[in-house]
């Protein structure tokens, strides 16, 4: 044979080719997804036109007189054909995964389909190559599916339940789940017969798809992520109820990972003479963030109760109550001394440095909508919150951000004071609010006299302001402010307070 005798060959064409696409796409593009489809999809188109080019029909039996080097050729040319065939199909039943990146954990559906395809590929080779009746082979088959799916009646179940759970979704992967025996956990894997839990203490769930299909459950995080949460809480009733729930609702305004839409709610559950019950309902952002914002929303409730004077109640069938510890010793302590015991900047003042300080606090009220401070101003005082609610925000680049709430006991402004750094946002009353101040003529005397304690500020000032430096971002001209390395040297020199070295 002659070189173009040997090009023009059909089964040496067939052959080159089945090669070079077996490595490319089997080797070259194994790992590479989108360009893997797309060259099956134009290997096959190629190897379809070559052997129709040769008068190989791979849908038709071969001719009866072809002679058995042509007969060997024209059936593996053909089972090639019939395999490409399958796996252009299979490409594109798996296609999106590949553009819509879904889960590979969830695609029980597909594997369906993906089975179907390669069954009738065998029986399209059975038929077309081999030239065997497929009628009688699947009569055959059916006596021996009869008899392995009363074998495998278990299994089937779960595979049958498996494949209704993928049609109806009622959940996805990521999705948590709780189950009517109280099983729950977040979906990591759904396969052909089982669906795997993770729950909270990390421990994985496997569950039948036969027993998920029958059971009762609840889709956490359907129809979207967010999660509604109540609190009940309790009070004694020595206090109009209306009152109360303007307090509740200062609490609800106070937080920052409650959502604002849908509106939180307040409702009055019941009301005697040992106790007034309110249930305070919201929604978080996702059901991880409920056991923050429940913690969030325990804490402001006892701090605005405590700022406003309403006493929780003693727990139901105790006849205690909180009212008799009216006399204790703390109770008898004036509002500024009380707010001054919860800072951490004066934790380690003296009871007469504290009282100091108290005689001089000045009292001021702020309606809704004022603003206390603005964005960049030098404070001359130190705020104490002793009711109401304030909002700090920042405008940067035509954005106003939201940094933090200001609930009763927090405070404001020592950085300014202390360091002469202008305020990082502007600070918004959104209720009545009563807050105390500090001036700098007051706190001055007192560094003076005890220059230790500079050092003990900028520490808490330090340590402070790394807390809440994730509220900035990336915002270098913030991170200046606190992240000086001489930060007792400031308050010492704005002070005007000489070094003592301890001893």
């Amino acid at each position: 044979m002659t070189l173009s005798d040997i090009i023009t060959d059909p089964i040496i064409q067939a052959g080159t080719l089945a090669a070079v696409g077996a490595f490319v796409s089997r080797v070259a593009l194994r790992n590479n997804p989108t360009w893997h489809l797309i060259f099956q999809v134009s290997f096959f188109v190629v190897l379809t036109a070559l052997l129709l080019y040769h008068g190989i029909v791979p849908y038709e039996p071969g001719p009866p007189a072809a002679s058995a080097v042509q007969k060997i050729f024209t059936g593996v040319a053909k089972v090639i054909w019939w395999i490409n065939a399958a796996w252009a199909l299979v490409g594109f039943a798996r296609v999106f995964l590949i553009f819509e990146r879904r889960p590979r954990e969830g695609r029980l559906i597909q594997d369906l389909v993906v089975g179907i395809i390669y069954l009738g590929a065998v029986l399209s080779v059975v038929a077309n190559v081999f030239s065997l009746p497929v009628g009688t082979l699947i009569a055959t088959s059916g006596v021996l599916a009869i008899i392995l799916g009363l074998a495998l009646q278990s299994t089937l179940s779960d595979v049958f339940s498996g494949i209704a759970l993928n049609l109806g979704r009622p959940y996805g992967i990521g999705d948590l789940i709780v189950l009517g025996d109280g099983t729950e956990g977040r979906v990591v894997e759904t396969n052909w017969r089982a669906t795997h839990l993770l729950n909270s203490k990390n421990d994985l769930v496997i569950l039948p798809n036969s027993d998920l299909a029958k059971a009762r459950l609840i889709n956490m995080s359907s129809p979207d992520r967010s999660h509604g949460v109540s609190i009940t809480v309790r009070f004694s009733p020595t206090t109009v109820p209306a009152a109360v729930v303007d307090v509740m609702r200062s609490v609800l305004l106070s937080s920052t990972t409650i959502l604002n839409s849908p509106e939180p709610s307040i409702q009055i559950k019941s009301l005697d003479g040992s106790a007034l019950e309110l249930e305070l309902s919201f929604r978080v952002a996702d059901i991880a963030n409920a056991g923050a914002a429940q913690n969030e929303i325990f804490d402001l409730i006892y701090r605005h109760s405590m700022a406003a004077g309403i006493p929780l109640a003693s727990p139901a069938g105790d006849p205690g109550s909180l009212l008799a510890k009216a006399d204790s010793p703390s109770s008898m302590r004036s509002i500024q001394m009380r707010l001054l015991d919860a800072i951490p900047l004066f934790k380690t003042l003296t009871e007469d440095e504290k009282e100091v300080l108290a005689n001089a606090m000045s009292r001021r009220t702020f309606h809704k909508g004022d603003v206390v401070a603005e964005q960049g101003c030098e404070m001359q005082s130190l705020m104490i919150v002793r009711m109401g609610v304030l909002v700090v925000t920042r405008k940067e680049d035509h954005r106003q951000l939201t940094l933090t709430k200001l609930a009763p006991g927090d405070y404001f402004g020592e950085a300014s004071l202390l360091t002469g750094a202008g305020e990082t946002g502007s600070v918004r009353a959104l209720a009545y609010t009563v807050v105390y101040e500090i001036a700098k003529s007051t706190l001055a005397p007192l560094l003076r006299d005890r220059p230790s304690l500079v050092e003990e500020l900028g520490l808490i000032l330090s340590r402070r302001a790394e807390a809440e430096k994730h509220l900035f971002g990336n915002s270098a001209e913030i991170a200046g402010i606190h992240a000086v390395p001489g930060l007792v040297k400031r308050i010492r020199h704005l002070f005007e307070i000489s070094h003592v070295e301890r001893r």
